[in-house]
């Protein structure tokens, strides 16, 4: 980068991520003012945070559980578009720490496009694709992408158990950090997993298990970064509790072998391409028995919290956070550019 910035990180939300997006955004802010731009740390719902509540807010912890349902509502009551307050004027890019939500859906990105505004992350229709479940899936198998069979509710537990077989997951569609999430072993258990996914998005995804390894793949620019794995015991899923909370051994790179490497590392690129994203993303994978990949979904806005996945696949490229996040920032300056 060959000029200070003046950069808006854009954290907080409404969504269920709220927490984790605020812990991506004291790193972001933290990383850039490293670097010796000036950063404004605005969130979403409450705008431009003066110093001595920025200090506050951005030193919490991601907390053992998602914000409840109701203190989530009376955020969106009260939200206030920050877009169009005198403190985002004149910033040369914002800096999108938002997960989940309209924050990741393409919606904030609309606005900002609306605006002229630089943004970090990918575009309208990139956003929106990829936090769609069903949609990228859908393009997956018509690029050939391997990835496990689904269904969206409603179903019944016959057809779960006919077209999927036990254990399955179910999922809210739009949502991340695994909330809402169930690992269903017979069908009585479905009575509970659809309204629980259902508390956090309309559309419900039951979802194929595979069993095997977890593996993660960040993509910066044109470029795979190194393949992570995160240690699971077997049969087990990757819970929101696991990836905030430090209670998983995550390994970077992964213990495996080249070819195997090389192909998540290709797959992550064509998926990346595939949904018309841009700047970075992370891929996640199950790898079976067989040594198969099987995509399960893209994030167009991981987490860059200091346990989070992506950082961690720079980390081990060569890339530093606060390097890591001004790369980002000039990948959104030459897209806007464009």
């Amino acid at each position: 980068m060959q000029r200070k910035l003046k950069v808006a990180v854009l954290f907080g939300g409404s969504s269920g991520e709220r927490d984790v997006s605020i812990a991506s955004g004291a790193q972001v802010v933290q990383a850039l003012r490293a670097r010796g731009h000036e950063v404004l740390a605005v969130d979403t719902c409450f705008g431009l945070l003066p110093a001595n509540e920025e200090q506050r807010y951005l030193s919490a912890k991601v907390g053992e559980v998602p914000p409840t349902s109701d203190s989530l509502v009376a955020l969106r009551s009260g939200q206030d578009n920050v877009l169009g307050k005198t403190e985002l004027r004149g910033v040369d890019v914002v800096f999108l720490a938002l997960h989940g939500g309209t924050g990741e859906d393409g919606t904030v990105q609309a606005a900002l496009e609306l605006a002229g505004m630089a943004y970090t992350g990918s575009g309208v229709l990139g956003s929106s694709v990829a936090m769609d479940k069903d949609m990228s899936k859908q393009l997956f198998v018509a690029a050939g992408i391997r990835t496990p069979a689904w269904l969206m509710a409603p179903v019944t537990a016959d057809e779960a158990g006919q077209h999927l077989g036990f254990p399955v997951i179910v999922k809210p569609n739009r949502q991340g950090s695994t909330i809402g999430l169930s690992l269903v072993r017979d069908a009585q258990e479905l009575d509970r997993a659809i309204p629980l996914a259902r508390e956090h998005d309309r559309e419900v995804m039951l979802e194929q298990f595979i069993a095997g390894r977890e593996i993660t793949v960040g993509v910066l620019g044109s470029q795979a970064l190194s393949v992570g794995e995160i240690v699971l015991e077997p049969g087990a899923v990757f819970h929101y509790e696991d990836k905030y909370q430090g209670s998983t051994r995550e390994v970077f790179p992964a213990n495996l072998p080249d070819s195997t490497q090389e192909m998540a590392q290709a797959v992550a690129l064509r998926a990346h391409r595939l949904l018309k994203l841009d700047g970075y993303s992370r891929t996640d994978f199950r790898l079976d028995a067989q040594g198969q990949l099987w995509c399960l979904e893209v994030n167009s806005l991981p987490g860059m919290t200091a346990t989070s996945l992506l950082p961690q696949s720079a980390a081990a490229s060569g890339i530093d956070v606060p390097e890591l996040c001004e790369r980002i920032c000039a990948l959104a300056l030459q897209r806007h550019s464009r």
